[in-house]
């Protein structure tokens, strides 16, 4: 009995000295005071950290309402200094970021030739390289804006409400004339005419390129004229379908896209690589080589380089197929807006010409 309880007391010293405490022990069953203690911390710690998301996420939000409201800040004050032609625009945008320059890096004989398009001086006084481009890129921005303004009208549904006012028009006054057989006189002067039409002579491209003006601007007049004619002298039961309707809208689309063309070729101030390619499609055209003129078109449109994108410096090393790039491979298309629609509209006026004088050779007809 003795040694019972001294060995109980033993156990029980042992416990009390024993540096690890009862509740740090693994223990198989939890109270259930402990399992909602837990669920309570879980609980809380999920909620801060919900809070904490939002909060960041109301900070990004304010973050980025701000950035833009500093950006449309800057986007006006860009647009009001190109409407007044400040002749320093740098001071304007110095606190502003630097990224409308770098974005339009053009050279000086592009900016040149779209200041003297838009009828604006090409040089202010004590006006830089740099400052003429960030003048000539606010104009465009300004042009731009006035036509989201507009409600930025497709030009083909205007045409179409052009064709059908036009269509009126005629109509009243076909009502007060009857022309049917002057009409056939007409159709065998204008064949008689076309055949003796004086071709476009290639040679001019290198010994006299200012003879080529007037040529290419009367033959391309010409044609747009026959194109109108055309689709004047169809029946009234051809005009008044959707098709019909599409062709006339096409045509006066194709005749507003040319006037600038037009207007390059009086004043003689069209780039010596386009003038020869547009030459070579007016020649080719004459003749009826409709498939030489469709290649023509196509090293002007999309050019024939190694880069089709006007690409004429890939690094800072010279590169052994660096003289395959020159002027004339570039690809005009690209350059702008306007000139991509008046080079769409020469091969409208191409696809016509080989509609109403096919070519003798069916080799020649364009796919």
């Amino acid at each position: 009995m003795d040694a019972l309880k001294a060995e109980i007391a033993l156990k029980r010293k042992a416990i009390q000295q024993d540096p690890v405490p009862n509740a740090a022990r693994p223990t198989k069953y939890m109270r259930r005071g402990e399992i909602e203690r837990l669920k309570e911390e879980q609980e809380r710690q999920e909620k801060e950290e919900k809070e904490a998301r939002e909060r960041e996420e109301r900070e990004r939000k304010e973050r980025e309402e701000e950035e833009r409201r500093q950006q449309r800040a800057r986007s006006k004050a860009i647009s009001s200094r190109g409407s007044t032609l400040s002749p320093h625009p740098e001071r304007v945008s110095g606190s502003g970021s630097p990224a409308p320059e770098s974005a339009f890096n053009i050279s000086n004989e592009e900016t040149i030739r779209r200041l003297r398009a838009k009828g604006q001086p090409i040089r202010l006084f004590g006006e830089s390289d740099k400052e003429r481009r960030l003048r000539l890129r606010a104009l465009e921005l300004i042009e731009e804006k006035d036509h989201e303004r507009q409600g930025g009208q497709n030009d083909f549904k205007k045409a179409l409400e052009d064709v059908e006012n036009v269509e009126r028009l005629l109509k009243d006054k076909r009502a007060k004339e009857e022309e049917s057989k002057e009409k056939g006189k007409k159709k065998d002067g204008k064949e008689s005419s076309a055949d003796s039409v004086e071709v476009l002579d290639l040679g001019l491209v290198k010994t006299d390129p200012d003879k080529l003006y007037p040529l290419i601007y009367h033959a391309l007049k010409r044609t747009l004229k026959e194109w109108e004619e055309w689709m004047d002298e169809r029946p009234e039961s051809v005009k008044r379908t959707t098709q019909g309707k599409l062709a006339a809208a096409t045509q006066r689309q194709s005749a507003e896209y040319l006037k600038p063309l037009f207007k390059l070729l009086r004043s003689r101030n069209l780039p010596p690589d386009m003038l020869a390619r547009i030459a070579e499609i007016v020649h080719h055209m004459q003749k009826r080589q409709y498939q030489r003129a469709n290649d023509s078109y196509l090293r002007l449109s999309i050019g024939n380089a190694p880069w089709p994108i006007g690409v004429t410096m890939v690094g800072i090393h010279e590169r052994s197929a660096r003289e395959k790039i020159s002027a004339d491979q570039v690809a005009h298309v690209l350059n702008d807006e306007v000139s991509r629609k008046y080079i769409q509209s020469l091969k409208r006026l191409l696809t016509f010409s080989q509609t109403k004088y096919p070519p003798e050779d069916v080799t020649q007809l364009m796919g």
